[in-house]
């Protein structure tokens, strides 16, 4: 038997009109492949018929019921026939006449194991005993139609009927459906594609790069690897090596003078100066060779594209070594999917997701080495001159323990009483014979070195108050001595620290400090151009690869932004808005019905079922929908399961929506619950959508890890996602909130019917629970059928479903509530739930007719199909 997963929709046939237009195999698969195309769905592999007829029809049908059981798939065909209305009864002779219902015949082609039959011959939806409906009213019609379109309970229907005499039964139901108001499902959907497009603010707004510890590891090697290359990236015996370790060779000899230089050898003999001066000169010409050497490599390192090959080969004859790629580069596109799953599971909009891979492909692209020649300029000659004397301008500063140094050998130097009062003045001679000696030795030119006045200043006021207190205390010579000795020596260490800091300003300027920076950093900018050349190719791929999926993203967008639009209102009568343009699922044409046939015979089209039990709020949807019925329902022009009127269930003159238990067009076994939306609604459809684009992106990413993410899997990327985001929006208005999309969904699980709906599943917990007795369920059956129904109670079959995102909560409320938890139907549909009774018809209720000729061939005239050509022979018993 088919499986619920091997099913993806049920065909809807009406062949109570119409009939005629379906008189050859190619007139049916044109019907099935319309009613498909219009859903979205393909040629099915396990086709399942719902045909609507009457008992009669069934053996006017025969042509079209053969052709049905031979349609060509590659798996078996399913039929499920639901009958409507009375048997036309037969004559048995004599006086006495059968009276209706008490012969069903059928053609020995739906005798077949694939087919069965349910036979409704009276819908019971009149609400009082006064109200007298037809026995195939619309509105009842529609629903049972639409709950028997759902694949579970088709299929569950079909293997039960297997179980029972003839595969025939009468139904019997009892349905609670909990859905939202038309205007608020819609509002709800508008939101959920906003919130899932995201805000169109622009692509070069800023955005927060993914840190690299929740980037996918392929992308991780690729962002974070290069940053762990370039060590070791000049070959020993390199050219690049040779021409570094010269010029670092000069410049550490120019460390070693210097260092000479600041001592008190220094100071008073002019030949380490010299030899400083000579060892700087030849750093400036072996930093120039360097220089000349890196230019030369950024050069070469690739052109306005991406490193190449070729590039690397250049680098290497510098003596540059480029690290291999280390296979880093597989799995990119598996990386980018499980990339763009988080960010979409973490609830960000599509643009922002595709900021997100926009700033990825920023950091992973490689950067081509005539990208980098402008940064020679920060470490070019002029540059180091430039550096040389921003240090050298800078203002000399006079260490603090210098002054109170030079302060402190001032004032014990002065320690003396007239005549020797004199002596106090050796201490500041010092200071400036040592400032005026300093300052010529290191002259520059015709411009003496600059030397701090502090230390003299400091060291004149330190004997004017040395002198003072000799003067006022009057201390002895020995004390004066001392005091002498003691401030000549803090004159030499003062002296010290002022030559070493003036020769290592003086250093500086000449080029010390910015000769190694340079140094520095043209090895860096080599450093950095070999890392640009790791896995270059691939890194490139990924960069690519990573702007075609934000296009990609940004083109999903726009689908959702086109398709929450606001439409234009309806006129009244219409239905309203829905899914597909103008057309609302529940008030227009269903996605799985067709237009007017418009077949020869005048006979109207499979009919709007949907549009019959669709419901409107709009003011002007009140009266009769049943008026204007032609009494003959099956002749002239019949409109098969709707009436003239697409609302099933008008608003009532305060204008609000008909409740379960309210209004008189509900058929009585039908309770319904509208809900108002829950906290939930909104973001669980925006989810829904994100599962609905990784679906429709899935054949994108193996383009992508084939290297074929081309401007023509991206177009047909942009056009399934279209197709996905209009087919959830048909889930949307044909299963409801309830059902996840048919795709692949996250593990999170889909919340409850409160959050959704705004409505309490106890309800449906309480209707699927209910002991299976008679009076749970409404019988499909006219008073006169009824005598032709078995009398065993335990031969009918029950079928307790509801919908599958409800289990968990239903589950726990029979567990709570002490009810025996049975098997029960868990169905993709969100809208009913409920009960359902097979019951067997009494054994030799059921004709067969055996058809004298076959009826399939395509050379039959029209007039031919005009008229029944088909002979039969009626048997009194079914044992054939």
């Amino acid at each position: 038997m088919t499986s619920p997963d091997d099913a993806t929709a049920v065909v809807r046939l009406d062949l109570r009109a119409g009939a005629a237009a379906l008189a050859t195999t190619q007139a049916v698969r044109d019907r099935v492949a319309e009613q498909l195309g219009r859903a979205g769905l393909p040629e099915p592999d396990y086709p399942l018929f719902l045909v609507t007829d009457t008992p009669a029809g069934l053996t006017d049908h025969q042509l079209q019921y053969e052709l049905l059981s031979g349609y060509r798939a590659v798996g078996e065909t399913r039929i499920l026939v639901l009958l409507v209305g009375s048997s036309p009864g037969s004559y048995a002779g004599g006086e006495e006449a059968y009276l209706p219902d008490r012969r069903l015949v059928r053609p020995t082609t739906l005798r077949a194991s694939t087919t069965g039959l349910v036979w409704a011959g009276d819908l019971r939806s009149a609400r009082t005993a006064l109200d007298r409906r037809e026995p195939d009213d619309p509105a009842s019609l529609a629903v049972l139609v639409d709950l028997l379109s759902v694949p579970d309970v088709f299929v569950r229907v079909l293997e039960n009927l297997r179980k029972l005499p003839d595969s025939i039964a009468a139904p019997g139901v009892r349905l609670l459906e909990q859905d939202l108001p038309t205007e608020v499902r819609d509002r709800a959907w508008r939101d959920a594609l906003t919130r899932f497009a995201g805000e169109d603010t622009g692509a070069g707004d800023p955005v927060d790069i993914v840190p690299d510890s929740r980037l996918p590891e392929p992308l991780r090697a690729l962002v974070t690897g290069r940053d762990s290359r370039g060590q070791g990236h000049r070959r020993p015996d390199g050219q690049a090596n040779l021409a570094h370790r010269t010029c670092a060779e000069s410049l550490d000899r120019a460390d070693e003078d210097l260092v000479a230089l600041r001592s008190f050898p220094g100071l008073l003999h002019p030949a380490r100066r010299d030899a400083l001066e000579a060892d700087l000169h030849q750093a400036r010409e072996d930093l120039d060779g360097f220089r000349a050497l890196v230019e030369r490599a950024l050069q070469g390192g690739g052109g306005a594209a991406a490193p190449t090959a070729e590039a690397t080969a250049r680098l290497g004859a510098l003596g540059l070594r480029v690290p291999t790629a280390d296979r880093a580069g597989e799995r990119v596109g598996e990386g980018l999917r499980e990339l763009a799953g988080t960010l979409l599971g973490d609830g960000l909009a599509l643009r922002s997701v595709a900021q997100h891979f926009t700033a990825l492909a920023g950091r992973v692209e490689p950067v081509p080495g005539t990208a980098l020649l402008h940064r020679l300029a920060d470490h070019s000659e002029e540059s180091v001159t430039r550096g040389s004397a921003t240090e050298y301008a800078a203002p000399l500063r006079t260490p603090g323990a210098a002054l109170l140094m030079a302060g402190a050998a001032g004032l014990l130097g002065g320690l003396w009483q007239w005549p020797a009062v004199l002596a106090a003045l050796v201490v500041p001679v010092l200071f400036v014979v040592v400032a005026l000696l300093g300052a010529n030795r290191l002259r520059t030119g015709r411009r003496a070195a600059r030397w701090t006045v502090g230390p003299r200043v400091a060291a004149v006021a330190g004997a004017v108050a040395g002198a003072a207190v000799a003067y006022a205390a009057d201390p002895p010579l020995w004390l004066g001595g001392t005091g002498l000795i003691v401030g000549l020596g803090l004159t030499a260490e003062a002296v010290r620290r002022l030559w070493r800091d003036a020769a290592d300003s003086w250093a500086a300027g000449r080029g010390t400090t910015a000769l190694r920076t340079a140094l520095d950093g043209l090895d860096n900018l080599l450093a950095e151009l070999v890392r640009e050349h790791w896995a270059a190719e691939e890194r490139l791929y990924c960069a690519d690869a990573a702007r075609s999926v934000a296009g990609m993203l940004r083109a999903t967008a726009a689908a959702a932004d086109a398709q929450a639009a606001p439409e234009p209102l309806a006129p009244a009568g219409t239905g309203g808005s829905g899914p597909y343009e103008d057309d609302d699922w529940l008030s227009a044409p269903s996605a799985l019905e067709t237009p007017e046939s418009g077949a020869a015979d005048g006979d109207a089209d499979d009919g709007d079922w949907a549009a019959a039990y669709a419901w409107d709020n709009t003011p002007d949807r009140n009266g009769d929908h049943d008026a204007g019925r032609d009494d003959d329902r099956y002749g002239g022009d019949p409109a098969p399961y709707g009436a003239p009127s697409p609302a099933a269930y008008p608003a009532g003159p305060d204008d609000t929506p008909w409740e379960s238990g309210e209004g008189d067009h509900a058929p009585r076994w039908l309770d319904r619950e509208i809900g108002e939306g829950g906290p939930d609604l909104v973001a669980t459809l925006a989810g829904d959508l994100r599962n609905t684009a990784m679906a429709a992106m899935a054949p994108y990413w193996g383009a992508v890890e084939r290297g074929q993410a081309g401007a023509l899997a991206l177009a047909r990327t942009e056009q399934r996602v279209r197709e996905l985001l209009s087919a959830a929006r048909h889930h949307l208005w044909h299963y409801g909130v309830l059902a996840p999309p048919p795709y692949p969904a996250d593990h999170r699980a889909r919340t409850t019917a409160a959050g959704l709906l705004g409505t309490d599943s106890h309800r449906v917990a309480e209707l699927v629970g209910r002991e299976a007795d008679r009076g749970a369920v409404v019988q499909l059956s006219s008073p006169e059928q009824g005598a032709l129904l078995s009398r065993d109670p335990g031969a009918a079959l029950w079928i307790r479903f509801a919908p599958g995102t409800l289990q968990g909560e239903i589950e726990a409320a029979w567990r709570k509530s002490g009810s025996p938890v049975e098997e029960a139907l868990w169905t993709s549909s969100g809208r009913y739930a409920g009960l359902i009774r097979l019951t067997p018809l009494r054994m030799g209720v059921v004709d067969t007719v055996l058809p004298r000729q076959s009826t399939c061939g395509s050379t039959r005239t029209d007039a031919d199909r005009a008229e029944p050509s088909v002979h039969a022979e009626f048997r009194e018993d079914d044992r054939w």
